[in-house]
């Protein structure tokens, strides 16, 4: 049986050699997006059985995508596709319900591993990832503390990307004053009261590229 697959990265070269990669692999690319947030509109409709996912996308990060897709595409198994080595962003990637996380750096086949082990109902962890991780993920050990919930990080990411209040407010569906609101909490929060903070705080959590 043809993987059904989903793509989701900012960049449309990316994506191209992505399909073409998977599809000389024998799996079936079904949709492309260019942020998170159509990556989890093209979950619902197609049901795909993978979504392979970058984890600094715009609009919404590959990692609060994963719990988007999770409700609107329950069977669909999510992989991260990313720069970041760090181990805060594997850990946390594993929280949010990851089932792989590859590493750009990688070679190109392993992206093509960890399809095939995660769509068998396994885990993958791209071998360039520190060693111990599952373990410390599985113990709690260093696991990292995150102060905002899932609508705050998704607001602090859009703040991080320019978007005005009002912006942030017609993107999500929700008024002026509980997007300002929102916005006040998270600064409370982080104890971080400009917006130059937040967008670096945001870089560090990799909700955005530097």
């Amino acid at each position: 049986m043809t993987c059904r697959v989903l793509l989701a990265d900012d960049h449309q070269i990316v994506r191209q050699g992505l399909r073409a990669l998977l599809e000389k692999a024998g799996h079936s690319v079904v949709g492309e997006a260019a942020d998170g947030r159509e990556a989890c509109e093209l979950a619902r409709k197609l049901q795909p059985n993978i979504a392979v996912l970058d984890l600094a996308m715009p609009l919404l990060n590959g990692l609060d995508a994963i719990g988007e897709i999770r409700r609107v595409s329950p069977g669909t198994l999510a992989i991260l596709l990313t720069m970041y080595t760090d181990r805060p962003y594997v850990l946390r990637a594993l929280q949010a319900g990851a089932k792989g996380y590859v590493l750009k750096s990688q070679a190109a086949d392993d992206l093509v591993r960890a399809i095939r082990e995660v769509w068998a109902g396994a885990a993958y962890l791209s071998p360039g990832v520190a060693v111990g991780l599952v373990d410390a993920y599985l113990s709690k050990d260093g696991a990292p503390k995150e102060p905002l919930t899932a609508r705050e990080r998704q607001i602090l990411q859009l703040v991080a990307e320019g978007k005005t209040t009002k912006a942030i407010a017609g993107l999500l569906g929700i008024t002026f004053k509980t997007a300002e609101s929102h916005r006040n909490r998270i600064m409370k929060k982080l104890d971080i009261h400009q917006t130059a903070g937040l967008v670096r705080y945001a870089i560090r959590r990799g909700l955005v590229r530097p």
